[in-house]
């Protein structure tokens, strides 16, 4: 009797040992499964990352190239005018240097003739050949070319140092950048896109401290901020009428916050959650792609952990407001303030 009660003892035993051995694989496989998918996926997902970062990077590299290409034409135009009057002066002064020599000639000759020349005569003839070659107006205009001249150089050099600034390419590495200097900078290379329908106001305090950014990036946030500006102001101006592009900058705390208000349209609020999505534009063709604000958006969140935003008021224009960590600190929000 004993007998059989340990071996059903032992078939029980049997069974419950089978019964976790299979309760256990069931368990089991179904966790390495998952276990291997959640790996793919995660391959997967490190690899989408990577290339969405590569195609955000040729974008704003796309963007930049744009921006430049778009800026050349104006650029040229300004160097064009200091250039014209440098010429103009230069052939002014080529004339005026032969009028002296003459008057130089005509000195010596009389110079030879005053032993055999009456003090009168010789005063005379001085007098003539002062009044033919023009002193006076020569005396006033000379001087004048010369500094219209130096004028034009130091025009076309702020124009040349500018450029160079605003399109040295960009470091990888993020460095202190003189916040204030690159609007500036960014203003000059793109006057031609705003001198004819705004006046461009700056507020930048002397002492806003350096932050520490990719600078050439923060350079292109704020081209593509006025250029916008500029095109707003355009649809509600005509004429010889103007509006104004305001840009200021200053330390809230441990951020520099940048500004860029404009006196245009303003946005409809039917459209204001779509201002930052890629390829979104109400431009017309030829104006504008659709990716400046998108790849405003990513350099100031995604790249520099700061925020962007916007106050709007239809029909009395927008204000773009764009904040960084002055020390290059994470996180990032954006969206619209509204007026």
């Amino acid at each position: 009797m004993r007998f059989f009660s340990l071996m059903a003892a032992a078939v029980t035993v049997a069974a419950a040992i089978t019964l976790v051995t299979f309760i256990t694989r069931s368990i089991t496989l179904p966790l390495a499964r998952q276990a291997a998918e959640l790996a793919t996926a995660n391959r997967e997902l490190t690899a989408e990352i990577a290339e969405r970062s590569r195609v955000e990077a040729q974008l704003r590299h796309a963007q930049k190239m744009e921006s430049i290409g778009q800026l050349a034409a104006g650029i040229a135009h300004e160097i064009n005018t200091p250039v014209q009057f440098i010429g103009d002066n230069n052939r002014f002064l080529k004339e005026s240097f032969v009028s002296i020599l003459q008057l130089v000639k005509h000195y010596d000759r009389l110079l030879d003739k005053s032993a055999s020349t009456t003090a009168s005569d010789l005063t005379r003839e001085l007098a003539g050949v002062r009044t033919a070659g023009d002193i006076e107006f020569l005396h006033d205009e000379i001087p004048k070319s010369i500094r219209q001249a130096q004028e034009g150089i130091e025009q076309i050099a702020e124009i040349v140092r500018a450029m160079k600034a605003f399109a040295h390419p960009s470091d990888v590495n993020r460095h202190p950048a003189d916040i204030a200097g690159g609007i500036l900078n960014t203003i000059t290379v793109s006057r031609n896109e705003w001198k004819y329908v705004a006046e461009m106001v700056t507020d930048l305090p002397k002492d806003l401290p350096p932050v520490i950014c990719n600078a050439g990036e923060i350079n292109q946030v704020v081209l593509n901020l006025i250029v916008n500006a500029a095109h707003a102001i355009g649809d509600v101006v005509s004429g010889d009428a103007k509006g104004r592009i305001t840009v200021s900058a200053r330390q809230i705390g441990d951020r520099v916050e940048i500004r860029v208000a404009d006196t245009g349209s303003g946005i409809p609020e039917a459209i204001r959650d779509r201002v930052f999505d890629p390829f979104f534009t109400t431009k017309s063709v030829g104006r504008g792609t659709g990716q400046g604000l998108y790849i405003t958006h990513a350099i100031v969140v995604t790249k520099h952990g700061g925020r962007i935003a916007f106050e709007t008021v239809v029909g009395h224009g927008t204000t773009f407001i764009v904040s960084l960590p002055i020390a290059g600190a994470v996180g990032a929000g954006s969206g619209p303030m509204v007026a």
